[in-house]
């Protein structure tokens, strides 16, 4: 199997057996649209249809408006145009997306970023919560409760990708709160990576530190150099 078979079985096989807090929906957007099935599978096999062994980049888990809405974590209808994959029907802008494209494209562009990073996130499902009429994405760790429920789900998705050809040397954890503190005292339990270097989120960087946008992108090139030879 190539590395981008291995993730199409993952997603597609992805389901959550946890009980749920009140008032918190599970979002898998594997099995609630089948037209994102095919736009993920698009774009593994268009960067990833190869054996290259990768360094993994973890984020926290599928927004709405992100990997909710292409199967592809940290992208948006806008950002796979950009790269050949044009999604009909609907639009979906995440500054996030816009952020890690950035990212992308001061490492080199996209060829050149995915076959050496594998993006994906510490839980691969998301959630969300009813707030008022309007339905909001809900993280992870936003509840002891359903930290708690999700923690299986990590687990197993956690041993599944680590089974893959990727580095077991370094990972990247996309937030330096709350996300890094689950994933580092996870790894001190289980020791899945002897590094575990924490990076500012996008979401954090577009909507507090957008001025200086340029500075973060800097860090996160500077942290993947730094462990270029690991």
């Amino acid at each position: 199997m190539t590395f981008a078979d291995r993730i199409i079985a993952f997603n597609k096989t992805l389901h959550f057996e946890g009980k749920l807090p009140t008032g918190i929906r599970v979002m898998n957007p594997f099995q609630n649209n089948k037209e994102i099935v095919g736009i993920m599978t698009s774009f593994y096999k268009k960067y990833y249809d190869d054996h290259q062994p990768r360094q993994i980049i973890f984020g926290i888990n599928p927004g709405r408006l992100g990997a909710g809405s292409t199967g592809v974590p940290f992208t948006d209808t806008q950002r796979m145009a950009t790269v050949g994959l044009e999604i009909k029907g609907f639009k979906t802008h995440e500054p996030s997306s816009v952020f890690v494209y950035d990212v992308i494209n001061a490492y080199g562009g996209p060829e050149k970023f995915y076959r050496k990073f594998y993006i994906t996130s510490i839980c691969p499902l998301g959630f969300t919560a009813e707030k008022g009429e309007k339905e909001v994405n809900y993280n992870y760790y936003d509840s002891a409760a359903l930290t708690k429920a999700a923690t299986p789900l990590i687990l197993s998705s956690m041993a599944r990708q680590l089974a893959w050809p990727v580095s077991h040397e370094v990972c990247y954890c996309m937030g330096t709160g709350k996300n890094a503190a689950f994933l580092q005292g996870l790894n001190q339990q289980h020791q899945f990576f002897k590094h575990v270097i924490p990076v500012e989120h996008p979401r954090f960087v577009m909507q507090y530190k957008s001025k200086t946008k340029d500075a973060y992108i800097k860090k996160y090139l500077e942290a993947f150099r730094e462990y270029d030879q690991l």
